[in-house]
């Protein structure tokens, strides 16, 4: 019995004539779904699987199904004759598109059995001509295989080889996700022994010496385990001594390695090969051939040994020296190890000479965390759950590591400036508060989670830095803006505009079993940003002192001056603390989505000019008419449809007047205003999209609880969309609540993490309240009629991109990223506002 090991993550590719036993080897050794048969694809484009003119067709099929299991890292069997070069070169391409490890089994069966097998079956109607054919072309494949593209070749020489054979699918040598850590990853060293030995013992590892007290070995502290992200080599003062440490660390188990260019570039010099000896190189050269031959002998076995990335954890970690893109990871191919010991580069070259780097951080949105080094930076910085900790030891930096999964960073300075850098330490830094207009409007716009990329207009998003440059509150409070709200259907029940039917019909459609109904209060949409303590609000939000937190409306703008700003933020903690709120979600800070009453305390301006002032201007003239109608009708003119007319518009105004007054008391100061909450946004353990509603409103009512004079209730109702008498109650709510002045509410999937088409959420407003938007006499039949051609659909599609948007800002403050990476999402919803669109709806 021979034992064959394969990939588990390969391209497996089965060489033999027809009647060589490939089908029933397949079967043998491979899943029933891992198999793609040529035959079977024949049959599935023709119903019959030996039509030979299906073939074109049938090997399309094959190569589809081929190239979508290989884009999921499935292993893939093709089940085919293969004995002709073309064939195989298009699977070989396959599988370098889809970075996996081509093979070759080769069933090597004697012509005479294949024949007689042939014969057997009544479905096989070819000669034996074209077997010898087949023969022929497989016999002169046989020593070109490897050279075609294989990785590895199995031939299986007759009957019983082919009957013996077994298989043993072996991981990838950059899978070690059976390793959990904890880990110490450490950054580029470049022969920097000194604060290597430092850097370890201050991470608790004991250095093990030999007897000339060199550095050979380093035991670690218990259960944890060295990463190194590669570079070990060239410019510092002694690249062999911290070869020696690296080459003992992992030689005994206590130490991970991948390898850096300057090891591949050592490797290269080592076996005779001509590369030019610079940055280094020739230094580490002259330190080596002091060194003995076995000695070169075992770095460059070493160095040619390590794995370009590794993957850790379970998947949850990835190491790369250039770190890596998530397609990449745990795949094998040229260009994966190219990236992983190189990055990638945009073909510019920066005023140093020096390549300018693919920023390919910018666009990671994979959950593995992916720790690299390669290009230094002054400071370990996160950006998109990955980390670069070269943060330049040899050109007088330090040298870092990073505790995993702790995310603790440690470092020691470097001793001295060991190489003068090319490009100065600090001439690549971002200021992390600072925005670039290119980051908003850049060809890849704004990259979500939730919605792929979001692109902005240019005018647009200047449009947005102008506003916020002028109106806006101090931007490192501004890791979030509200969405707009996304209106329902439009209803042709008769005398409505907005009815809640169609929102429940929305939702049902897209899926959702229940949905929550919540009072829609008529205030100013408002963003609290909390802290529980001075020195959290200074860390996260580089608050001045004494402040824990602002109040800010939808377009970023300070709610309050900064001493009732103040009251407001210290009245809100306090709540909170006492809420048992900030114990339970073990937070520090909280940023919270509120609507603030009453709609006078922050828009008693544009009371006064847009809705009083129409209101007594209209007043005025309807009275006006009315007496020159009187007058006319006295004197026996027919002026009745037009009194009629009258009467009805001034009916229509009372209702007008009536809107808005609801939503008109006197404050002073805080004395008056309320604070309806209802989501929590974000803390810094994490964002809170995935709660269901009912808790978000649960914690709402314990704040209203603990401060009633602050805090204001939501009432709402939860109706389930399969039950008609839910329906209809639901719908009976919305009528009571605008009956009695009420605004309207707002539709939301009970779950929440709403996502594809499914809105955030539906607002449904009163007919009442309409009045405000369409105007008095909106109601009237013809206006009703001309409206509902409103086109909602933009304001859907503004929703849900500006939905993904505020979740994509929460989601990197909450990772830690760059303030300007938090405000490329942030400011493009304030950019998306300046589309176009009906402001009515």
């Amino acid at each position: 019995m021979s034992t064959f090991d394969i990939p588990d993550r390969s391209l497996v590719v089965l060489v033999g004539i027809s009647g060589s036993g490939k089908s029933s080897f397949a079967a043998q050794h491979f899943g029933p779904y891992e198999t793609v048969s040529s035959d079977a694809c024949r049959g599935m484009v023709s119903n019959d699987p030996n039509l030979q003119s299906a073939t074109k067709d049938a090997f399309a099929l094959l190569e589809f199904l081929v190239a979508t299991r290989l884009r999921a890292g499935l292993l893939t069997v093709v089940d085919a004759t293969n004995v002709q070069p073309a064939a195989r070169k298009t699977l070989i391409a396959l599988a370098r598109e889809h970075d996996v490890l081509p093979v070759a089994v080769v069933l090597d069966v004697p012509e005479s059995v294949c024949a007689q097998r042939n014969a057997e079956r009544t479905d096989r109607m070819f000669g034996r001509d074209v077997l010898r054919r087949q023969q022929s072309q497989l016999q002169r494949s046989l020593r070109g295989l490897s050279k075609e593209g294989f990785r590895t070749v199995h031939v299986l020489d007759g009957v019983e080889a082919v009957a013996s054979a077994t298989f043993v699918r072996t991981p990838l040598r950059s899978d070690r996700r059976e390793l959990t850590g904890p880990f110490d990853v450490i950054g580029d060293i470049h022969g920097c022994l000194a604060e290597l030995e430092s850097l370890l013992g201050v991470l608790g590892y004991t250095i093990e010496r030999d007897d000339a007290g060199r550095a050979v070995g380093a035991t670690p502290p218990p259960g944890r385990t060295a990463v190194f992200v590669g570079d070990y080599v060239d410019r510092g003062p002694d690249s062999v001594e911290v070869l020696r440490l690296v080459m003992g660390m992992v030689g005994t188990g206590a130490a991970l390695a991948v390898p850096g260019n300057h090891e591949i570039k050592l490797v290269k010099a080592l076996r005779g090969r001509k590369v030019t000896a610079s940055h280094g190189l020739a230094e580490t050269l002259e330190q080596l051939d002091a060194e003995s031959a076995e000695f070169r002998r075992e770095v460059l076995e070493f160095c040619d040994g390590l794995v370009a990335h590794l993957v850790l954890d379970g998947g949850k970690l990835v190491v790369a020296h250039a770190g890596l893109i998530e397609k990449y990871h745990n795949r094998a191919s040229g260009r994966v190890r190219s990236f992983a010991l190189y990055g990638d580069t945009t073909g510019e070259t920066d005023e140093f000479g020096l390549p300018v780097r693919y920023p390919w951080a910018q666009d990671y949105r994979g959950s593995a965390t992916v720790l690299y080094g390669h290009t230094p930076v002054p400071e370990v910085e996160w950006e998109n759950n990955t980390a670069c900790l070269d943060t330049g030891c040899v050109f007088g930096g330090k040298l870092t590591a990073l505790r995993y999964p702790e995310r603790e960073v440690v470092s020691v300075p470097a001793e001295k400036v060991w190489y003068e850098p090319a490009r100065p330490m600090g001439a690549f830094t971002r200021d992390a508060a600072s925005l670039d207009l290119s980051d908003v409007i850049g060809p890849t716009g704004v990259e979500t989670s939730l919605r792929g990329r979001v692109s902005v207009r240019p005018e647009n998003a200047a449009g947005a830095l102008e506003v916020m440059s002028r109106f806006g509150l101090a931007p490192q409070w501004l890791h979030y803006l509200p969405p707009t709200m996304a209106p329902s259907g439009t209803s042709e029940r008769e005398g409505y505009l907005e009815y809640p039917t169609q929102a429940f019909d929305a939702y049902r459609a897209l899926g959702a079993s229940t949905v929550i109904c919540e009072e829609k209060h008529m205030g100013s949409r408002v963003v609290v940003v909390v802290c529980r303590d001075a020195d959290t609000a200074r860390e996260k939000f580089d608050a001045p002192q004494g402040s824990l937190g602002t109040a800010y409306t939808r377009t970023g703008r300070p709610v309050f001056d900064e001493s009732l700003t103040g009251e407001l933020i210290s009245g809100v903690s306090d709540a909170i603390e006492k809420a048992g709120v900030w114990d339970e979600l073990d937070s520090s800070w909280l940023i919270l989505d509120c609507e603030l009453m009453p709609w006078s305390a922050k828009a008693e301006g544009l009371i006064k000019t847009e809705y009083a002032a129409v209101a007594a201007v209209s007043r005025a003239n309807l009275v006006a008419e009315a007496a020159v109608l009187a007058s006319a009708g006295s004197r026996g003119l027919d002026v009745q449809e037009l009194l009629e007319r009258n009467t009805v518009r001034q009916v229509n105004l009372g209702e007008f007047t009536g809107a808005y007054r609801r939503y008109i008391w006197p404050t002073d100061g805080l004395d008056g205003v309320r604070i309806a909450p209802f989501q929590v946004l974000a803390s810094n353990v994490g964002t809170y999209a995935d709660r269901p509603h009912a808790w978000h409103l649960d914690v709402a009512d314990r704040l209203v609880a603990a401060a009633p004079d602050m805090f204001a209730t939501t009432r709402r109702i939860e109706v389930d969309l399969s039950m008609p008498d839910s329906v209809a109650a639901g719908e009976k709510w919305w009528e009571e609540l605008t009956a009695q002045g009420g605004e309207g509410m707002v539709v939301k999937p009970s779950a929440n993490a709403p996502r594809g088409k499914m809105q955030p959420g539906m607002k449904v407003r009163g007919r009442e309240y309409l009045r405000l938007i369409y105007g008095a006499d909106y109601t009237d039949p013809d206006r009703l009629t001309a409206l509902r051609n409103r086109n909602v659909g933009h304001k859907q599609s503004m929703a849900l991109r500006e939905y993904a948007l505020g979740m994509e800002a929460l989601d990197r403050s909450v990772r830690g990223e760059p303030l300007y990476s938090i405000h490329q999402a942030v400011f493009a919803v304030l950019a998306l506002e300046s589309e176009p669109v009906d402001p009515r709806l």
